[in-house]
């Protein structure tokens, strides 16, 4: 019984985010090399920089503030 409560709580902590991975240690994690892993990496990106943008939208950034914190967020996102 302890198993089956373990295996459903670590696969909930797992899915829920909690462990997020930065682009680069995601395709490193899922194997992908030369195009696949181009591509992978351009997709994450502009996944990560659309999520930032939004971010910087809802806290009312403008300017350089806005810039620092695109550029921040990106790199954290990216695994720069």
């Amino acid at each position: 019984m302890r198993t089956i409560i373990f295996a459903a709580a670590f696969a909930l902590a797992s899915s829920s985010g909690a462990f997020a991975l930065s682009c680069k240690e995601d395709t490193t994690a899922k194997r992908l090399a030369g195009a696949a892993a181009t591509s992978h990496m351009k997709k994450c990106e502009t996944d990560a920089r659309a999520k930032c943008e939004a971010d910087s939208t809802a806290r009312k950034l403008a300017g350089a503030a806005k810039t620092s914190h695109m550029k921040k967020c990106v790199d954290d996102a990216v695994g720069n």
